[in-house]
């Protein structure tokens, strides 16, 4: 998992690019667009990483052995601490609840507990490979899914994100997850980029730092930059892997 905190980027960019191909020109010479089932490439942009430790340098030396060349992946995880569906505990967006104890109330030796997100959700429905539309459950949200961003774990394509551009909720309630009763909402979305594999109901949706496989593009390599004083600023640059 690519380690954000230590990158310690000022700005992410995430999208999905090549959705679409020219379909050609109609009667009065405009020109239209033809989706692609496939949906199109995701991709992310870590902006000035800045990198101020001995620590920091030597994470990006491995980044850059591990990646360069584009033929091995990486589990890149976005952002969405800020916008994302989570509550807000003591004033804050949280995204997990830590120190959770045990049934009888103890915790570890280390005064430790378990650790649960605030917000994560499940299929309601089997869908199908190349969906672009899916049912939805979201557990623990404050408010309703609209533009946001999460992950599925695949048992073949690994880790992938998808967003949301369209929905409706279609129901809600109180009900036990993961050993707790939670409210929940649920929702039929229209999703970016479409399933990359079929899934089945009560697969399990990952609101909490979505993420997803990816590769350095082709034409990207990873200098490592050796500063008398470690202070340096490098930009990254991701494409999800289908490979």
């Amino acid at each position: 998992m690519l380690d954000l905190d230590l990158l310690a980027s000022p700005k992410a960019e995430f999208d999905v690019v090549g959705n679409a191909i020219d379909g050609g020109r109609n009667a009065v010479g405009e020109s239209f667009a033809i989706e692609l089932s496939g949906g199109g490439v995701a991709t992310f942009v870590l902006n000035d990483c800045k990198i101020v430790t001995r620590e920091g340098l030597r994470y990006m030396n491995k980044l850059a052995a591990r990646l360069n060349g584009s033929f091995r992946n990486i589990t890149v995880p976005i952002p969405t601490d800020w916008f994302g569906p989570f509550p807000s505990i003591g004033g804050k967006q949280t995204t997990t609840v830590t120190t959770i104890p045990h049934t009888d109330g103890s915790v570890f030796a280390s005064t430790s507990g378990f650790t649960q997100p605030t917000v994560w959700g499940e299929f309601r429905s089997d869908a199908a490979l190349n969906a672009g539309q899916v049912d939805i459950r979201v557990w623990g949200a404050p408010r309703d899914i609209d533009g946001d961003v999460f992950s599925v774990e695949h048992d073949v394509k690994g880790w992938r994100a998808y967003r949301d551009w369209d929905g409706v909720k279609t129901g809600s309630g109180t009900a036990a997850s993961s050993g707790i009763t939670m409210p929940y909402d649920d929702y039929t979305l229209a999703i970016q980029p479409p399933l990359r594999q079929a899934v089945t109901v009560g697969t399990r949706i990952e609101f909490v730092r979505p993420r997803f496989v990816a590769h350095f593009p082709a034409d990207f390599t990873l200098p490592v930059t050796i500063d008398a004083f470690v202070v340096f600023e490098q930009t990254i640059r991701f494409r999800e892997a289908f490979g």
